[in-house]
């Protein structure tokens, strides 16, 4: 009965009309980029294109993907995203089994869960951050986009919270039957933890995947940059000199239609991954977050 009074009514279409103008808010910037990079060359440095191509064109994206700096970005990119989420995954797992126990079954909890917060609140700054990523002989390295985050202390958080609001039955039923700790989480937290940890990769997945600031301090050469620290020198900085243009190709192009291409190249991935893992995002949004 609720559901079918008129403040309800009223409220629901209220609130489909709100998200419905969000939603559009989001589509139309990505959508107008698209339309720039399939327009003529002329039409795109007039500004005169909206939501459709002016001259239909695909030499942007024909120049873009014969682009080699540009190719190897997007490989590293995949390597960094793939390692990293895995990483991030595999230690948030780790960290969080023991620390979602009592202080009666893991003495020291509380102190390692206080030092996991501590690091969120403070840090000792770029430069003596700089300075160990130096010791350590990172700089210039693959690793380096990698390693320095592969402890996301938000994310053991959440999936901390998460194994709190498994049933203790299911472990206990585990030790009676005489599983370890490491059986047990693989084998019952787990396997009952996807929709967590499908949201918690997601996270991992765009953070690694848009993390372009790492990639501009400790990388000199530009043939090791991420796609996402490629696309801040193109784009930001003006930089297209990994790219050279001949005569012909200059009456064609565009470097307006050039970046386009390369920005929707660029989220396309985050966009194809997004649906088939948006189920287990609702629901992961409130990890944790009802207990009984």
């Amino acid at each position: 009965m609720y559901h079918k009074t008129i403040p309800y009514r009223i409220f629901n279409v209220c609130n489909t009309i709100l998200l419905l103008l969000i939603a559009i808010c989001c589509v139309l910037p990505v959508w107008h980029v698209l339309a720039v990079s399939f327009s003529a060359k002329a039409a795109a440095d007039g500004n005169l294109v909206s939501l459709w191509p002016v001259g239909f064109t695909t030499v942007a994206y024909e120049k873009t993907l014969n682009n080699p700096v540009f190719l190897g970005s997007i490989w590293v990119s995949l390597q960094r995203t793939v390692i990293g989420t895995v990483l991030t995954l595999v230690l948030a797992c780790l960290a969080a089994y023991p620390l979602s126990k009592e202080t009666y079954a893991f003495r020291g909890r509380n102190i390692y869960a206080w030092l996991f917060v501590f690091t969120m609140i403070f840090n000792g700054g770029l430069v003596p951050f700089y300075v160990v990523i130096q010791k350590l002989h990172l700089v210039d390295s693959f690793w380096v986009l990698v390693l320095p985050g592969a402890v996301n202390v938000w994310l053991t958080i959440l999936l901390l919270n998460f194994f709190r609001g498994v049933p203790k039955e299911l472990e206990e039923a585990a030790l009676i039957d005489g599983a370890g700790h490491f059986k047990t989480l693989f084998k019952i937290y787990l396997p009952v933890s996807l929709p967590a940890l499908a949201t918690l990769g997601l996270f991992s997945i765009v953070f690694h995947w848009n993390s372009w600031f790492d990639g501009l301090l400790y990388l000199n050469d530009k043939t090791d940059y991420p796609l996402a620290t490629f696309l801040q020198t193109v784009i930001v900085q003006r930089d297209m000199s990994s790219m050279s243009f001949n005569p012909k190709e200059l009456e064609l192009l565009s470097q307006t239609t050039v970046r386009a291409s390369q920005i929707f190249l660029g989220a396309l991935p985050v966009i194809i991954i997004y649906p088939f893992l948006q189920k287990y995002f609702v629901k992961g949004l409130v990890l944790g977050s009802v207990k009984e």
